[in-house]
C-alpha cells in the first residue's frame, strides 16, 4: 500500500487537449509523489460518444454522465477542456458547489463569464486555474497573478494567436497573399475549416480580456475589446511595412492609460528592431510592461496537444499542492477595481494609410490638406509611379486621437482624386 494519499481527478473532454492531458498525467505519474506529496490519478473522463476509440485512454474510465463525476466525493479535481459556453459553464459552477476544485482552457467562458466564475470559486473556497486559456504552453496567467504582483502593470501587448501569425510570416516571408497563405495553414492543420474566429480577431479578442483584467485588476470582457482580423491585409500593405522599416503583426494591445483601459486587436507595424517582430510561424509571445521590472517577455508554442497540456497539467499539479496544504482558493480574482474602458475615438495612435488616386498634380497636397484640417499631421510619406493613370500613395501619421482620422477618412470617401483609401492599419508606438 503506498504511503501516500491520492488525488482523484476528472477530465471533460477527450479531444486533441484533453488527450494530451491524459497521456502527460500518465508519463508524469511516478513523479506525482514527489511533485505534489500525493498520487494524481485521472479516474474518469467524460466523453460524448463512448463507441469512439480514443488513442491512450483506456475505455474503462471512460463516460457520458456527467452526474457520475459530479456525485464521486472521491473526484476532487475537474479539468474543463470542452469548450464552448454551455455546458461548460453549467458543469464548472455545479463541480464548485459540490466542492471540487477546478482546471479549464475555456477562454470563450472565461472572457463572457469570468466574473461568475471567480465569484463562485471565492464562495466555495475553491481553485480555479485557468493557464491555458491564453498563450497555450506559454506561461503568463501565474506569471501576472504572483510572479509580476508587485508591479504597476501599464501594458500587455501580444502575439496570441498562432494561426494568424503563421499567415503573416509566409506573407512577410514568401510574398503570398493571404489567400494562399491560409490555405496553406489549413493544410498544415495550423487553421480550421473556417477560420473565421482566427483570422477576425476573435479568438484574440477574448484572450486579450482575460489578460487585461488580470493585469490591471478591473474586469475587461470581450465586449470591450476593439477587434479588427488580417483578410483585408494585402501583400503589398507588408511590402510598405518593410520599406518603412516595420513588420506586421496581428497584436493584441492592453493599455492602463491614466486609469482608463483600453484593449484591441488589431493589425499593426511594429518596428522591425522590436522583440515582438522576430517572432514567428506559429509561435505566441506576450510583451509585458511594468512600472518595476520594466519589459519582460514569454515566448512559445501558443496551441498543439503537448504545449497546451503543459500549461493544463501545470495547473492540476497547483491545485493538488494546495489540497495537500489545505490553502485551496488562495489565488482568486484579481480585479479589485472598477476602472472605466477608453472610448474607441479618443485612444491615440499613429496610422499607416494607403491611397489609391488620381495621377495629378495637387494630391498630396489635397490629402495632407484633409489630414490637416483634421489634426492629423503626416510623419512620413511615399508616393509611387502611377500605373494606368492610378498611383499609390501611402502616408505614416503622427499620434492622433482616432476620431480625428475617423472624421478625416469620412473626407476622402467624399472626394472624387481618390480612388480608394485602401488600407488603414496602426502603427506600434510607446504611449
Amino acid at each position: 500500500m503506498s504511503k501516500y494519499n491520492e488525488i482523484k481527478a476528472a477530465l471533460l473532454g477527450a479531444g486533441t487537449v484533453g488527450g494530451g492531458v491524459y497521456k502527460l498525467i500518465e508519463k508524469r505519474k511516478s513523479e506525482m509523489p514527489s511533485k505534489v506529496q500525493a498520487e494524481l490519478t485521472i479516474t474518469k473522463v467524460l466523453v460524448k460518444n463512448l463507441n469512439k476509440k480514443r488513442e491512450g485512454i483506456p475505455d474503462e474510465v471512460l463516460t457520458d454522465d456527467w452526474q457520475e463525476i459530479l456525485d464521486d466525493p472521491k473526484i476532487s479535481i475537474v479539468i474543463e477542456l470542452m469548450g464552448g459556453i454551455e455546458p461548460a459553464r453549467t458543469y464548472i459552477l455545479e463541480a464548485l458547489k459540490a466542492g471540487k476544485n477546478v482546471v479549464t482552457a475555456n477562454k470563450d467562458l472565461l472572457a463572457e463569464h469570468g466574473k461568475e466564475l471567480m465569484d463562485a470559486a471565492e464562495e466555495y473556497h475553491k481553485d480555479l486555474y485557468f493557464e491555458a486559456a491564453v498563450g497555450g504552453g506559454i506561461p503568463i496567467i501565474r506569471p501576472l497573478k504572483e510572479c509580476l504582483a508587485g508591479n504597476n502593470i501599464t501594458e500587455v501587448m501580444g502575439i496570441v494567436n498562432g494561426t494568424t501569425n503563421y499567415i503573416l510570416t509566409k506573407m512577410t516571408q514568401e510574398g503570398m497573399d493571404f489567400g494562399e497563405a491560409l490555405k496553406q495553414a489549413q493544410e498544415l492543420g495550423f487553421a480550421e475549416a473556417d477560420p473565421t474566429a482566427d483570422v477576425e480577431g476573435l479568438d484574440a479578442g477574448r484572450k486579450m480580456a482575460i489578460l487585461a483584467s488580470i493585469a490591471f485588476h478591473s474586469r475587461v470582457t470581450f465586449d470591450d475589446v476593439e477587434i479588427k482580423g488580417i483578410s483585408d491585409i494585402t501583400a503589398r500593405d507588408i511590402k510598405y511595412a518593410g520599406e518603412f522599416g516595420y513588420v506586421l503583426k496581428l497584436l493584441g494591445v492592453a493599455r492602463n492609460v491614466n486609469d482608463k483601459i483600453e484593449v484591441s486587436v488589431s493589425p499593426v507595424m511594429i518596428p522591425e528592431q522590436h522583440p515582438l517582430a522576430k517572432v514567428n510561424d506559429s509561435f505566441n509571445a506576450v510583451f509585458v510592461h511594468g512600472d518595476a521590472v520594466d519589459d519582460a517577455m514569454f515566448q512559445g508554442r501558443g496551441a498543439g496537444e503537448f504545449p497546451t497540456a503543459s500549461a493544463v497539467v501545470g495547473d492540476v499539479i497547483a491545485t493538488a499542492r494546495n489540497m495537500q496544504y489545505d490553502c485551496c482558493g488562495r489565488i482568486g480574482c484579481s480585479c479589485y477595481k472598477n476602472l472605466p474602458m477608453q472610448p474607441v475615438g479618443d485612444s491615440r495612435h499613429r496610422y499607416f494609410l494607403r491611397f489609391l488616386v488620381e495621377d495629378r498634380t495637387g494630391i498630396l497636397a489635397g490629402v495632407a490638406g484633409v489630414l490637416g484640417n483634421n489634426g492629423v499631421s503626416i510623419s512620413q510619406v511615399i508616393q509611387k509611379p502611377a500605373v494606368d493613370g492610378v498611383a499609390e500613395l501611402v502616408v505614416i501619421t503622427d499620434k492622433v486621437e482616432t476620431r480625428h482620422l475617423q472624421d478625416a477618412l469620412v473626407i476622402f470617401g467624399e472626394m472624387s482624386m481618390i480612388r480608394e483609401v485602401a488600407s488603414v492599419i496602426r502603427v506600434y508606438s510607446q504611449k
